[in-house]
């Protein structure tokens, strides 16, 4: 008989992707926030070092006040949103992250932890890192052309 001790501790994780075939996430303790997101666009923005075009789901976290008032003080003239039509996961391209993290990397992994965990997640987001050519073809798989400007 296994037993198995029920916590509330989770990972939060938050990824995006370019055409170029780059990827960026995060992992979090503590549950994503306006905040997060917020700080999660300003790494990618100091990471690329230029305009940016962000195209994402309409999840709370990124249509809430900390992210109107990020882009109202200033941070518009870098980043443009561009949000993804309700319930469809079928034509976001970092829904390809996700299925290939956890169908391919995670597959079958069992953690003794939430460290263990971290561990697991952080390396396998860095085996996708040195694959650009399977990155970039999450965005074929959601059937967007994306020219890489």
């Amino acid at each position: 008989m296994l037993t198995v001790r029920h916590t509330r501790d989770h990972l939060s994780l938050m990824s995006g992707i370019s055409p170029a075939g780059a990827l960026f996430t995060m992992i979090c303790v503590e549950a994503l926030d306006g905040q997060a997101a917020v700080a999660f666009l300003q790494h990618v923005w100091r990471c690329v070092d230029r305009k940016l075009l962000v195209v994402w789901d309409g999840s709370p976290i990124h249509r809430g006040q900390t992210m109107r008032a990020f882009l109202e003080n200033g941070a518009a003239r870098h980043i443009h949103l561009e949000v993804l039509p309700p319930y469809a996961p079928d034509l976001n391209p970092d829904e390809g992250v996700w299925r290939y993290t956890k169908c391919v990397e995670l597959r079958n992994v069992c953690c003794l932890n939430l460290d263990d965990l971290r561990a697991h997640v952080r390396h396998a987001f860095e085996r996708l890192r040195r694959s650009p050519t399977l990155i970039r073809s999450f965005f074929a798989q959601a059937k967007l052309a994306i020219e890489n400007v």
